[in-house]
């Protein structure tokens, strides 16, 4: 039997011994490696790379969510499973972008962990599902309201949802669940499933997008995030924020569209 190569990194050496323990005892599972940091597993899985990197979302200097978007540039058929240290929407959202197949916190049940890793090698995208958090579907909806409005050379440039996509969006950020939304518009669970998956692949080719227009930013700032940072998971950006925010987005890509014409 072809096992599925591991390969392991967190800093907490318990949490990694403990994965490390359960998967030892599936038959179909062999770990390759571990390591404490990001930085040196990135190095060892651009080396050896593995079928799945279990990598933490953000404790190191080069976080998990950077280490996935090299990871998927330059192996893409390495699966990347982050752990956050606690449930968190931030991280959450940056990890649907970063091109990760799964996201988990460590309280997660070892079980689910070895699930996860079968789930993913097969080709499935579980953090999909994420979408289906009304704050999730929120984030996503504002960050497409902003790619949208801006000056159609750049616009151009990136994925945009289509009419179907946004309203079953905007019928989750209501909280709505899956089954309420197949309901209201007339489609299958299964549908909306596949729906939210093309929406997940939409934001990571955005963000890859985003990293190359960046690289030609000659001296201009880099460019700004949809980001929530600092404030409770409850609690919502005001609209006065988010027009600064676009107001100021539109502004940097004025300037970026000069440099590159």
């Amino acid at each position: 039997m072809e096992k599925v190569s591991v390969f392991l990194a967190d800093w907490q050496v318990l949490f990694r011994e403990g994965i490390h323990f359960t998967l030892s005892g599936e038959e179909d599972m062999e770990v390759i490696g571990e390591e404490t940091g990001n930085e040196q597993a990135l190095a060892f899985i651009e080396t050896n790379p593995p079928q799945v990197a279990i990598l933490n979302a953000n404790h190191d200097k080069l976080s998990g969510v950077e280490a996935t978007r090299r990871i998927k540039q330059n192996l893409p058929e390495v699966s990347v499973i982050l752990i956050m240290d606690s449930d968190n929407e931030e991280q959450l959202f940056a990890a649907m972008k970063s091109g990760a197949s799964a996201c988990l916190s460590k309280d997660i049940d070892p079980e689910v962990v070895v699930n996860t890793i079968r789930a993913v090698v097969q080709g499935s995208q579980p953090i999909s599902e994420a979408l289906l958090r009304p704050e999730i579907a929120s984030r996503v909806l504002a960050e497409f309201e902003i790619f949208a409005s801006i000056e159609k050379q750049v616009s151009d440039l990136l994925a945009h949802l289509t009419p179907r996509e946004t309203e079953i969006l905007r019928h989750i950020a209501e909280g709505n669940s899956k089954e309420q939304v197949a309901g209201t518009l007339g489609m299958s669970e299964g549908v909306i499933s596949h729906r939210l998956g093309a929406v997940r692949h939409k934001m990571v080719a955005n963000d890859q997008k985003q990293m190359l227009i960046e690289a030609t930013q000659s001296g201009l700032p880099s460019m700004s995030r949809v980001s929530f940072s600092g404030k409770p998971a409850a609690e919502y950006i005001t609209k006065e924020e988010f027009d600064a925010f676009k107001e100021s987005l539109k502004e940097r890509f004025k300037s970026l569209i000069g440099e590159i014409s």
